[in-house]
Order: structure tokens, then C-alpha cells, then sequence
């Protein structure tokens, strides 16, 4: 693990309804390069897509790294740092604990919707990913 490189992730879900279509997105900054990434579900809840963002974030990087991943859902930070109990989307949460295991992260929680850059750009690209689910559902219904 490269200890004097830290990785920054920020995440965000959107759900149109909840459940409903929904989309997920993540920033990652690592110095200069900038990547982003989205993806969205036809039928799904915000706390999913949530927790879609941060596993897809993590899937991308190639290895161990240190990261400071910020996040607006109090669900999945508080998940992650003070052990909340999981009650549902068991199969995202263990997903998610293998991806963190092969890295070092701080989990850090952000105010959504108060104007922070990553987080609000973030908040675009999922809900354009949710928007694109509904345009999937519409396809599906008429078929």
C-alpha cells in the first residue's frame, strides 16, 4: 500500500420512488486523474444504489490503496465506522466488507445537497443514471 498517495472517492445513489428506478455514481480522484463512473437499476431502493457507488468505486482500482471515501448517506458510513446493524441488502454489505478489506479507508460522511463539488456532481451523474432506468423500464413495459 503506497502510504503517502491517499485516493479520493466520492459516491452518491439516487432513486426515483423508493423502490423505483434508481442510479449510482462515484468520483475518483487520484492527484491529477479524474475518473467517474455510473450505472443505474430498473427496480431498487436509494440505500442500495448508496451502496452500489462505493462497491463499484472500489471495484476499479487494480490495488491495495489508501482512500478517503465521502459519502452523504449516514447509512453506509455509520455502517461502516460504528457498526450499525445490517438489516437488509445483505448481499451488497458483504460485497462491500471484501472490497474494504483490500484497502485502508476512512469513511467520511458529507451533508448532501449543501453545495459540495464532488458530492454535487456526483448527485447529476446518479440521477441521470436513474433517469436512464426509467427510460429501461419504459422499453421493458412495452415489450
Amino acid at each position: 500500500m503506497n502510504s503517502l498517495r491517499v485516493i479520493q472517492i466520492f459516491t452518491d445513489g439516487s432513486c426515483l420512488g423508493n423502490p423505483g428506478p434508481g442510479g449510482w455514481a462515484y468520483i475518483i480522484q487520484d492527484g491529477e486523474e479524474r475518473r467517474e463512473g455510473f450505472g443505474h437499476c430498473v427496480e431498487t431502493t436509494n440505500n442500495r444504489m448508496e451502496m452500489m457507488a462505493a462497491i463499484e468505486a472500489l471495484k476499479v482500482l487494480d490495488s491495495s490503496q489508501s482512500i478517503i471515501l465521502h459519502s452523504d448517506s449516514q447509512l453506509l458510513i455509520k455502517t461502516m465506522t460504528l457498526g450499525w446493524k445490517r438489516k437488509k441488502n445483505q448481499d451488497l454489505w458483504a460485497e462491500l466488507d471484501r472490497l474494504a478489506g483490500m484497502h485502508q479507508i476512512s469513511w467520511t460522511w458529507v451533508r448532501g445537497h449543501n453545495g459540495h463539488p464532488e458530492n454535487e456532481a456526483c448527485d447529476t451523474l446518479a440521477q441521470r443514471a436513474a433517469s436512464m432506468a426509467v427510460s429501461s423500464r419504459a422499453v421493458q413495459t412495452r415489450k
